[in-house]
C-alpha cells in the first residue's frame, strides 16, 4: 500500500496536533481503508471478509443567489 504524504503548514518542532484537527484534514482530504481476512483450517478456507471503505465528508455546494 502506498501513501502520500500529506500536505501540512510548517509547525515548530514537538508541536502536537490535536485529534479534531487530524479528523478534519483527513475528512477533507478523504481515506480509503482496504483490506482482506481470511480464516482457514488445514488449508481450507472457511471465511473470507474484504473491506473497501472511502470516508470522506460531504459538503453542501454554496449557492448565490
Amino acid at each position: 500500500m502506498t501513501v502520500a504524504p500529506a500536505l501540512t503548514p510548517s509547525r515548530p518542532e514537538g508541536a502536537q496536533i490535536a485529534l479534531v484537527d487530524l479528523l478534519d484534514r483527513l475528512l477533507a482530504t478523504g481515506v480509503v481503508l482496504a483490506g482482506d481476512i481470511t480464516i482457514s483450517l488445514a488449508g481450507v478456507d472457511l471465511v473470507e471478509v474484504r473491506l473497501h471503505a472511502l470516508i470522506s465528508s460531504v459538503r453542501a455546494g454554496e449557492r448565490d443567489d
